[in-house]
């Protein structure tokens, strides 16, 4: 069992542009994100794959890349979602866990593409490879709100 923490949430309203902190975020059900390119079916990679509705990636992973690589990534330029703490993504494909009161499905590792090297600069994927974070899909709607508490579903 595990119990991390949601440190950062960000959504971007238009495919390739900056994405944009905010404090707390509605989640809904099959869609997405209030606010995110891929609620509105924007997004670069929209389409009727699951997997597209939420993004999460480990604050650990992005720090690790500074470290091991460095390449300094902001947060935000890894163009997750949600940021979490104490978190092991990787072991929550094909799980249910909880971010808040909000339950999500994990569906698939979110690997690092050249689309995002695009966006940010040459030699981000490489670092990120096997920790770029989870693709997931929200299965309740709810409010995720930063600080909030990320654990597994034990139901």
């Amino acid at each position: 069992m595990f119990e991390g923490e949601v440190v950062a949430i960000y959504v971007g309203p238009e495919p390739g542009e900056p994405m944009e902190a905010r404090g707390s975020v509605n989640a809904v059900a099959g869609r997405g994100l209030e606010g995110d390119r891929y609620f509105s079916k924007k997004g670069t990679f929209s389409n009727d794959k699951p997997g597209r509705a939420i993004t999460l990636i480990e604050a650990e992973a992005v720090e690790a890349a500074g470290r091991s690589y460095e390449v300094e990534i902001d947060p935000a330029e890894t163009r997750r979602n949600i940021i979490t703490r104490g978190v092991p993504l990787n072991h929550l494909v094909d799980r249910d866990f909880i971010v808040g009161d909000v339950r999500l499905r994990g569906v698939k590792l979110c690997e690092p593409c050249g689309h995002l090297e695009k966006l940010t600069e040459k030699g981000v994927k490489k670092p990120l490879i096997h920790r770029g974070g989870l693709r997931a899909e929200i299965l309740t709607d709810g409010t995720i709100d930063v600080g909030d508490t990320v654990r597994a579903d034990s139901g």
